[in-house]
């Protein structure tokens, strides 16, 4: 007995060892809404048979060739190795039904789930409308964007009837994100919208990565608050703080900007990490204590208007630069002890006073009011006046020309 299985062993392997050769070197079994790849081995006005590694060809028939796009048809030649999907493994002839639309639908599906995962934003021509919604082409797909997906176009838009909005966009390019898939309904479902939130993003991560200190931009003011006003740069918002929108003392943003204005501002800080823009609109205009400090002399006078009142001193406006302000301390407010400004003067207030100190570093004056009439000022009063004598004869004659 253990004579004739030992006999048998080699026999049973060899027959085994063929078995395996032959699983091996058969087709895979196919199944109904397969994608397989073959060879166009003949192509007739009826018919074009494909080689996918079966013992039988598959074949695409001529109904499918009807409704096969000219332009794919055309380019179809005998060699060519294309992708097809099994319609039916086996019709009653025998024959592996295939179509070729159906696996270019298929990629097209695919290619539609990658573009939504990947958030890709598409640009498409709207080829029409319904009452629901704009219809677009996706490849070979059709998509649809639903009304409440389309943004208004203009101001104002969104007030006419939802079919007249649609129809005005038919023929049209428009931005969309796909944000549904699903073949199986046949549903590709599209947002304008959503797009637009998107565009809307990269547009702020482009501009903040451009920007830099010392630019010059353009932008519209969106809103005005008690410390500043936001200014909208394209994408991103950015602050003018009360203090850098003139060189004069600003009380409240809106006594100088008003919302919707066009504004030129010097970005003059950017944290990219925060997204936060620091911008000034002064730095824009002529800085008039430069001009001022080229035009004074410390110890002259100058006519000034008092603008605040605090308990250490007066602040005061130089006349000839209302830009530019001065600091009467209340020491230099008069001969006798001050306890308070407002025993000596007053906000609105006109006077003449002395210009005793120019600090060019802080950019501060101060100013003095018990000093106009000081003994030690006479001989540069004199020179002043002189000086403007000289000036009035040489341009008198010219003035009366």
């Amino acid at each position: 007995m253990s004579e004739e299985i030992r006999q048998d062993r080699p026999e049973n392997a060899n027959a085994m060892a063929e078995m395996g050769e032959w699983l091996e070197l058969s087709p895979p079994s196919l199944r109904r809404g397969d994608i397989v790849r073959g060879t166009i081995v003949r192509i007739t006005p009826t018919e074009i048979l494909v080689d996918i590694g079966m013992k039988a060809e598959g074949l695409i028939t001529g109904r499918e060739l009807e409704r096969m796009p000219k332009e794919i048809r055309e380019v179809l030649r005998e060699g060519d190795v294309i992708q097809v999907q099994v319609v039916n493994p086996e019709d009653r002839s025998g024959n592996i039904l295939l179509s070729l639309q159906r696996a270019l639908m298929e990629e097209d599906w695919q290619r539609a789930r990658q573009l939504m995962e990947a958030g890709e934003i598409l640009e498409l021509t709207v080829s029409g409308f319904n009452k629901g919604g704009l219809v677009v082409k996706v490849g070979r797909l059709r998509g649809f964007i639903p009304a409440s997906q389309v943004l208004p176009q203009e101001p104002g838009e969104e007030k006419l009837p939802v079919e007249q909005r649609l129809k005005r966009r038919v023929g049209q390019k428009i931005w969309a994100r796909i944000i549904e898939v699903n073949p199986e309904a046949n549903r590709l479902i599209l947002s304008e919208r959503e797009a637009q939130k998107e565009l809307q993003k990269r547009q702020k991560e482009e501009l903040l990565a451009r920007l830099e200190p010392g630019m010059r931009v353009k932008g519209r003011v969106i809103s005005l608050t008690d410390f500043g006003a936001f200014v909208d740069l394209g994408g991103v918002d950015g602050l003018i703080h009360i203090s850098e929108l003139s060189w004069r003392r600003v009380r409240h943003p809106r006594d100088v900007l008003s919302v919707g204005q066009e504004v030129e501002v010097e970005v003059i800080g950017v944290d990219r990490e925060r997204k936060r823009v620091a911008l000034s609109r002064k730095r824009v205009e002529p800085d008039p204590w430069q001009e001022a400090i080229s035009h004074l002399r410390e110890g002259q006078l100058v006519e000034v208007v008092i603008t605040r009142l605090m308990n250490f001193g007066a602040f005061a406006a130089l006349k000839e630069f209302p830009e530019v302000e001065g600091l009467i301390h209340i020491s230099e407010l008069a001969e006798h002890r001050v306890n308070h400004p407002k025993e000596v003067v007053r906000e609105g207030e006109e006077l003449v006073v002395r210009l005793i100190r120019i600090d060019a570093e802080n950019r501060r004056l101060a100013l003095s009011l018990r000093r106009v009439a000081s003994p030690e000022y006479a001989m540069l009063d004199w020179e002043m006046a002189q000086a403007r004598l000289r000036a009035s004869e040489q341009t008198g004659p010219e003035e009366g020309s």
